[in-house]
């Protein structure tokens, strides 16, 4: 965003005198007051203190913004979403940034668009395929379902928990028009050849970046690699506005059409609470209405309303300011974790980053090697680790083509899934959130030293 930093105290059209503008100060002063009054510095007790896998990290300025927000009693997206969707677009370097109500939302918001009748023969239509993997999350595998497309699942490689860009060009089809694939756990997966692949073949490339915020590829923001980037800013995610996403782009026509879908599926661009910014409003002919209809009416998509209000904006936009610093802490807890478990290899599979990236790790994912007797043992250990109190999730649906969800669903699978099913059996993570210390990182690298010796 151009010019001064954005202030929350800065007064909107309501604050027309002196003494509400005092008001305000005196009232944010107050919060601040009031959130280090109540805000204790837990004291870390190993065993008894949990220790969550993901969690959000919260100052007074958040809390500030947010009643700033209350304050305006606009309450639907206004200036603070403005202002995000700026600074977003600008952090992430991408031409534009687009909120919407979750990240689950912005990966709707990102097939969705690319079936509008507006891309002419770019656009995707029932009965095509989206390559994607197994090993992921039910909704970057969901919005391809809704819109009638075929999900086309392959397998992921070890230890980056990545897709296998092999496999994807295996899978490709006469009816493959796009991939659709999330960074997991914060690392990027290979898209220098994914790029280059969808450009030589006339592919569309949307990352899901809902749990990588910052990461790097070749020194460039994931997100802004492919068509279109989608984020989450869901509490447990780099950066929070409570439930909250946004997709992102350079290309002029997807940003048109994701904010079409996103704002009920109308032709009007016109932001809430005015009207007529293009001077042609009753000037128009669309379709089979009459000659002059009033374009604020004029839907030219079946959409949604998946805004957000300017109260979660606000949130957001105070904590992606500190983005910085948790990407930080976030790389440094992952190498803590890494070089405290580095002796146990054998007994567990460690990570590893993909080549050329610099991921912004949202979690530390660990497969444990079969026992003696040939069974998993991760079971036993989250077990142990949660006897410790140390939080720990699996590597969200495993194998989707295994999940309820998926009975019935038309699908195609490539290859085995061999590493896919390993993930089912034996892998989970724990987490490297900024709220975690290096006691904290200490305590658990020897609980799990503990359950192998």
């Amino acid at each position: 965003m151009s010019g001064p930093e954005f202030d929350p105290i800065t007064n909107d059209q309501n604050d027309r005198s002196q003494d509400s503008k005092r008001l305000r100060k005196e009232i944010l002063d107050k919060v601040e007051s009031y959130f280090l009054s109540v805000k204790k510095e837990r004291q870390f007790v190993p065993g008894r203190t949990y220790l969550p896998a993901s969690q959000k990290v919260l100052d007074a300025s958040d809390v500030q913004y947010l009643i700033s927000a209350g304050l305006d009693t606009w309450l639907t997206s206004g200036r603070f979403n403005d202002a995000f969707e700026d600074r977003f677009a600008s952090t992430m370097g991408t031409k534009y940034a687009l909120t919407a109500n979750s990240g689950s939302s912005a990966n709707l918001l990102a097939i969705t668009a690319l079936t509008s009748r507006k891309l002419g023969n770019d656009r995707l239509r029932k009965g095509d395929e989206v390559v994607t993997v197994a090993a992921g999350f039910p909704t970057t595998v969901g919005p391809i379902v809704q819109n009638g497309l075929v999900p086309v699942f392959v397998d992921v490689d070890l230890p980056t928990y990545n897709i296998n860009t092999d496999a994807v060009k295996e899978a490709i089809g006469e009816r493959t028009r796009a991939i659709f694939v999330a960074h997991t756990l914060g690392n990027p997966f290979d898209l220098g050849p994914l790029r280059r692949l969808c450009s030589d073949r006339s592919l569309w490339l949307i990352e899901d970046c809902c749990d990588a915020l910052g990461s790097r590829y070749e020194g460039k923001q994931v997100g802004s690699w492919g068509d279109i980037g989608t984020f989450s800013f869901y509490p447990a995610h780099h950066i929070t506005m409570g439930e909250g996403g946004a997709t992102v782009t350079n290309d002029d026509r997807l940003a048109t059409l994701m904010e079409s879908f996103r704002d009920w599926g109308r032709d009007c661009r016109c932001p809430p609470g005015r009207e007529n910014v293009c001077g042609n409003r009753f000037g128009q002919k669309f379709g089979q209405l009459p000659d002059g209809y009033d374009h604020k009416y004029v839907y030219s998509h079946l959409g949604y309303n998946l805004k957000i209000t300017d109260m979660q904006a606000s949130v957001g936009l105070s904590q992606l300011r500190k983005l910085p610093e948790f990407i930080k802490k976030r790389r440094d807890n992952f190498s803590r974790l890494w070089d405290g478990l580095r002796d146990l290899e054998g007994e567990i599979m460690l990570p590893q980053a993909t080549a050329g990236s610099d991921p912004s790790w949202f979690g530390f994912p660990i497969t444990v090697e079969v026992g003696a007797d040939g069974q998993s043992r991760r079971r036993r250990l989250i077990e142990h680790l949660d006897d410790g109190r140390i939080g720990t999730r699996l590597l969200f649906a495993g194998n989707m083509t295994k999940q309820p969800c998926m009975e019935g669903i038309d699908h195609r699978v490539v290859g085995e899934l061999a590493n896919t099913d390993q993930i089912m059996y034996d892998s989970f993570w724990v987490g490297v959130h900024p709220g975690l210390d290096d006691e904290m990182l200490d305590y658990m690298v020897a609980k799990i030293k503990t359950f192998f010796h």
